[in-house]
């Protein structure tokens, strides 16, 4: 299993991996969000991306307003920046997005540790079952997103869940 929490699977990952691992370190992206715990997460870690696949990071914050301030002072002069709160599975959560080079980078803050977020157990899972499949599998997963699909519900098409997709792929059993 790899260790999403240490950038440097990335560095011999896929030409897009190496590129994200490239920004992300020089930008030392994460490194100066290290108070939050942050963990890059989506679909450019697991080789599902498509063209135009952001770089997801999930942070943990204990005071929403000590973490807006430092989103917008490490963040805040980056290109087409933007900040904003929202209530997402009755969580207060904070989310930024903005551009370095030529990735679209978004921030993810809610006051759950970050393992324990949606975004990260998600991630996992679907890691796992892209491990436990074949490579058409994966495949089919991007065509479903290139379409227009989002991950979560492209994994369930092909896998027949029914319901919330959201919460049958946590629950996902291999």
């Amino acid at each position: 299993m790899i260790n999403f929490k240490d950038l440097s699977y990335l560095q011999t990952g896929n030409l897009k991996q190496q590129a994200a691992f490239a920004v992300l370190t020089q930008h030392k992206v994460l490194e100066n969000l290290a108070e939050f715990d942050p963990i890059l997460v989506g679909t450019i870690p697991i080789n599902i991306d498509v063209e135009n696949s952001d770089l997801d990071v999930v942070c943990y914050w204990k005071n929403k307003a000590d973490f807006i301030a430092k989103v917008k002072q490490l963040f805040g002069k980056e290109n087409r920046f933007s900040i904003r709160e929202d209530l997402i599975n009755n969580q207060e959560s904070v989310i930024a997005n903005f551009f370095i080079d030529t990735f679209e980078i978004e921030i993810f803050g809610q006051n759950t540790p970050t393992e324990l977020q949606n975004g990260y157990r998600h991630m996992l899972i679907e890691h796992q079952i892209l491990c436990s499949k074949d490579e058409n599998f994966r495949l089919e997963i991007i065509k479903l997103k290139e379409n227009g699909i989002k991950t979560e519900p492209a994994f369930g098409l092909l896998l027949g869940l029914k319901g919330n997709v959201y919460e049958e792929l946590l629950d996902y059993k291999l």
